[in-house]
């Protein structure tokens, strides 16, 4: 599917995104291993966590989806049931990584795989952790999806990350949540702690003292009702789109605040932008409130160390932020973005330099000077969802027309992105 985008004069009015894609895969996985029916608003409309439903569905996990609502009918810890089939992951990380830690203490076997995209994505991370624990997984060329997961009883481990991962330290504690005894997770930086949260949500026993988190074994997990919050990593294109485009002014409504995500408005804020935060609340132990951003000249800067780390789903975006930023922007540490859905390092750089801009692509990152001007062009996402919408916000900027190619991949985690950024888009 080709998208075209049209140079915007000006983002203007009042929206609200799709709830968070990370906060929506754990709260259906707790949701399925907790006892009594869970209701869960605004659930993700993204694929990715779609697939999570199916997956759980596939394991005899009972539900209805009304519209952005779920409830999920709890089977307990120990009540899910082997699959018929494969689990089908699609395209995402999330759920392969996430579930593995439940599906490596069942008393069954089973495979789950994704796309060919996923299939090109490191699982050997999860899979050290877990065999520790006592699990056996299979992968191709020891590494890559499909894994094959024979179900054991775990054993706690105290594990320390060999590098920041929320997925990693997600996929441990799911499996702890089996184990007898104490599991212990240490991180070398901290990561967002949405799977903490959820988990005292649903009623664990588990402690945090810096950056080293403890887990009581075979809890009683109760259902819940929750509420998902807008998603941080959607709204960051929109509040870069705004800061781009002259003379905008933009409410994103009921976002996701929560303090390890926040890297993301610290950095923005750091180097001038215009952004309000407002109608402060907690849901569900998640901080939410409002955010109106303005346009604003920003000054650039440098992103590197753990900052890298938290932002890393927002570097394709901020690249094009650079690129229009007054002193530009320098990306390192960042050799992750290389294993994510495409070579993000690669493909920002391509579209950059379809776009007239000069950008350097380096090992780890890539140096973007700043005040550059974009230049109508064809954009190709490479089927990454992050890539399609991070060059959509930048095609806003251009001196004419730009055609997105292969812009269907956005639904992967924001199908209504197209429709919400034509609406503010004057």
């Amino acid at each position: 599917m080709e998208q075209i985008i049209t140079p915007a004069r000006r983002l203007f009015g009042a929206v609200r995104l799709p709830g968070d894609k990370s906060i929506s895969h754990r709260y259906a996985m707790l949701s399925s291993i907790a006892e009594g029916d869970s209701k869960i608003t605004n659930y993700s409309t993204g694929a990715d966590c779609h697939s999570t439903l199916g997956c759980l569905r596939a394991l005899g996990v009972a539900m209805e989806i009304e519209g952005t609502e779920v409830t999920i009918h709890g089977r307990g810890l120990d009540g899910l049931q082997a699959p018929a089939t494969d689990l089908d992951a699609g395209n995402s990380g999330s759920t392969i990584r996430m579930l593995s830690g439940i599906l490596a203490a069942q008393r069954f076997s089973c495979r789950i795989f994704g796309d060919e995209s996923l299939s090109r994505r490191p699982m050997d991370r999860i899979m050290r952790p877990l065999a520790q624990m006592g699990a056996r997984i299979e992968a191709r060329d020891g590494r890559y999806p499909p894994l094959a997961i024979t179900g054991a009883p775990l054993r706690p481990i105290e594990y320390v990350l060999p590098m920041p991962s929320a997925q990693v330290k997600t996929c441990v504690l799911f499996g702890g949540l089996f184990a007898e005894g104490v599991t212990v997770v240490e991180e070398p930086i901290r990561s967002r702690d949405h799977s903490e949260i959820a988990l005292r949500e649903f009623g664990a026993e588990l402690t945090v003292h810096k950056r080293r988190i403890t887990l009581q074994g075979r809890p009683r997990l109760t259902g819940r009702n929750l509420v998902v919050p807008s998603d941080l990593s959607s709204a960051a294109f929109f509040l870069v789109a705004a800061l781009i485009v002259p003379d905008s002014s933009l409410q994103i409504n009921a976002v996701g605040l929560n303090p390890t995500r926040s890297t993301l408005l610290d950095f923005l804020l750091s180097i001038g932008a215009n952004i309000r935060v407002t109608n402060l609340e907690q849901h569900n132990g998640e901080p939410i409130g409002d955010l109106l951003v303005r346009s604003a000249p920003v000054r650039g800067g440098e992103v590197s160390g753990e900052i890298t780390a938290a932002l890393i789903d927002e570097l394709p975006v901020l690249a094009v932020l650079g690129a229009a930023s007054e002193q530009g922007l320098v990306i390192r540490d960042a050799a992750e973005l290389r294993i994510k859905e495409t070579d993000r390092i690669r493909t920002v750089v391509d579209n950059l330099r379809r776009l007239g801009v000069a950008a350097e692509e380096l090992p780890d990152g890539m140096k973007i000077p700043g005040g550059q001007q974009f230049r109508a062009a064809r954009l190709d996402s490479y089927g990454d969802h992050r890539i399609a919408m991070a060059f959509s916000v930048a095609a806003l900027r251009a001196d004419g027309e730009c055609v997105i190619e292969n812009a269907e991949a956005a639904s992967v985690s924001f199908p209504e992105f197209f429709d919400i950024l034509c609406h503010v888009a004057e």
